[in-house]
């Protein structure tokens, strides 16, 4: 800042200061709900973190939105920019928000890629910009030099996913894999995960495994209705991969009044769910910590951008509510995570 080596007139010195106030409360007037502090900003300014989720309209994603700010909170100096699609296969849309955050050159991008292989091109853009990328919850293509992915270990949930699976039906009996969306990368490694467990129960038979239920409730609960007309005479159970298969499983279930007869293991929680492990319709939740998920995408951000080495894989954790175990205040905790209102 330059000064004046010549005093001002009292009336010019009084009217400079009340502007200069006034400019100060209008900032802090129209400051962001997600920014907070001083501590990760970069010549006084705050830094700006784009995080972009594969859709904003389930639970999921709204506690991962939580703890992204918990994160820039705790970090000061942090502007969170939550910005995604609303439906999680609109891949396009996704790709959008990407480019418009490298225009805006925000000071880093933390993304969960909708399609493994779609976002490769705008990682590769952002990082030519210089803009670092942190991937989160479901993996990118190989390719992009990105500082960190931070996930739950999907296949290791996949496989716990099973041995929920085997002790609800007895270790025998058909079951079903429904899968989520080709190209999903942490849903692939959980539907793999639950395909390896299940070798070890022999007793076990997979009689479909090939159907996808899509990213909507409405979609999978279609696609499990006709499945149970295919096999619901012989069928033991189904695991449903992500949140939205898992709620419209349940209510095709329970539209059949099959629930006590098929077994339900679900990956991600929902109000449904969480009734359905209370009424004995769901045998069982593999929960991931979206809130840490967030929380430690953006806190390995900022810790790059500072300077500081970054763990190429950041585990958030994997745990399997019961109904034996679901009043457990950890399970608790991650059965309904805070979110963002």
């Amino acid at each position: 800042m330059r000064f004046l080596t010549r005093p001002l007139p009292a009336l010019l010195f009084a009217s400079s200061a009340v502007l200069s106030l006034m400019l100060a409360v209008s900032a802090g007037c129209t400051k962001s709900a997600d920014q907070a502090g001083v501590g990760g900003a970069v010549g006084g300014e705050a830094l700006q973190i784009a995080v972009i989720p594969k859709g904003t309209s389930h639970e999921f994603w709204k506690s991962v939105h939580f703890g992204a700010r918990q994160a820039a909170e705790e970090v000061g100096g942090v502007e969170i920019i939550w910005r995604g699609p609303v439906v999680e296969s609109d891949t396009g849309s996704q790709i959008e928000v990407v480019k418009n955050m490298i225009t805006r050159h925000v000071d880093g991008i933390v993304l969960a890629p909708n399609q493994k292989g779609g976002l490769v091109e705008a990682v590769e853009e952002a990082i030519a910009e210089d803009i670092p990328v942190v991937i989160f919850d479901s993996g990118l293509a190989e390719g992009p030099e990105i500082v960190s992915y931070v996930a739950t270990d999907n296949f290791k949930g996949g496989q716990m996913a099973a041995d929920q699976m085997a002790e609800a039906i007895g270790e025998k009996g058909n079951v079903i894999l429904l899968r989520y969306l080709a190209g999903s990368e942490s849903t692939e490694q959980r539907e793999e995960g639950f395909l390896e467990g299940l070798q070890k129960y022999p007793d076990i038979n997979v009689v479909s495994s090939d159907q996808f239920g899509g990213d909507s409730a409405t979609e999978a609960k279609e696609t499990v209705d006709q499945l149970l007309q295919l096999h619901g005479k012989d069928l033991a159970g189904i695991f449903a991969v992500c949140e939205p298969n898992a709620n419209g499983t349940l209510e095709a279930l329970r539209n059949a009044g099959v629930t006590g007869d098929v077994k339900l293991i679900a990956f991600d929680s929902s109000d449904a769910l969480i009734e359905g492990l209370k009424d004995g319709s769901c045998s069982g939740i593999v929960l991931q910590d979206p809130v840490e998920m967030g929380y430690q995408a953006v806190k390995a951000l900022v810790a790059a951008i500072q300077g500081e080495e970054v763990e190429d894989f950041i585990s958030t954790g994997e745990y399997v509510a019961t109904p034996e175990n679901m009043d457990d205040p950890e399970i608790q905790k991650l059965l309904k995570p805070e979110i963002v209102k």
